[in-house]
């Protein structure tokens, strides 16, 4: 049965770790999925430099909350060799770190961002960059025991469902997958369609709405208030055996239980009922 989740970004960064997980709890969620973000991104962010006695009191906060930590994503992605040439920040060492929080805080899984197309990285060069800094993390990847999900983002990457599941298959590895997000294939297809493609290879779910206006344009927006057929994403991640996680991932707001509410009664709730 597929479980609710709010990626932490969406909570105000002054909230510090205990109050947001007390706070998301008795908002009805099931998870929260934390980020490894630069160092004084926020009060509930994962860092390079976050410590095993840090690990432990925010698993303990975990605990005692009854809210599990049901991921980990990064915003670091952008800095490291897993999505260009860039060699600001290895994509070994953001991935150790990332599985090493997962293991310690018991979530099951992580997101990765590989890519990078651009106007001096051609898709090829991208694909055969990326595939390699992966199969260079292989035995830590299988090792870990974590599902490692690569995501379709807006970097012209996996343009196709395709396209990642060739991705995927051709790593062969066996706790690789797809962290899809719904919202970011919307402006060009119908995530149905992905998830029908992407079928078992899905590890982990973002889910956010997005309203076209046109051939290739629009805007996300609030969960039920965009052009997404959630009835028909709903049928499609069961069909495909998924029972995961849906990690809502959506703009920052407050952190009023109100807010929390609508997102799990308004719109959570009806989307697992659809």
């Amino acid at each position: 049965m597929m479980k609710k989740s709010l990626n932490a970004w969406t909570v105000p960064d002054d909230v510090p770790f205990e109050p947001m997980f007390a706070a998301l709890k008795r908002a009805g969620f099931d998870g929260v999925e934390l980020n490894l973000d630069p160092a004084g991104r926020s009060r509930h962010s994962l860092t390079m430099e976050t410590s095993a006695r840090e690990l432990m009191e925010i698993r303990r906060i975990s605990e005692d909350t009854g809210l599990a930590v049901s991921g980990v994503s990064s915003s670091l992605w952008g800095k490291t060799t897993l999505c260009g040439p860039s060699q600001e920040l290895p994509a070994a060492r953001v991935m150790a770190q990332q599985l090493r929080c997962a293991q310690e805080l018991g979530a099951d899984g992580i997101l990765v961002v590989p890519g990078g197309i651009g106007p001096e990285m051609s898709i090829r060069e991208a694909w055969r960059n990326a595939q390699a800094e992966l199969e260079a993390c292989r035995g830590l990847i299988e090792g870990s025991g974590v599902a490692v999900g690569v995501e379709n983002v807006w970097n012209n990457f996996f343009i196709s469902p395709f396209d990642m599941a060739r991705f995927i298959d051709e790593m062969a590895m066996k706790n690789l997958g797809a962290y899809f997000d719904v919202g970011n294939v919307a402006i060009f297809s119908w995530p149905e369609y992905w998830i029908d493609i992407l079928g078992r290879r899905i590890a982990k779910v973002h889910v956010k709405d997005f309203r076209r206006s046109g051939t290739n344009t629009g805007y996300f927006c609030n969960l039920l208030e965009g052009s997404i057929r959630w009835d028909r994403v709903a049928r499609a991640l069961r069909e495909a055996g998924y029972d995961g996680y849906l990690t809502a991932e959506l703009s920052p707001m407050p952190a009023a239980p109100d807010y929390l509410y609508d997102i799990t009664d308004r719109a959570l709730d009806l989307i697992l009922a659809m």
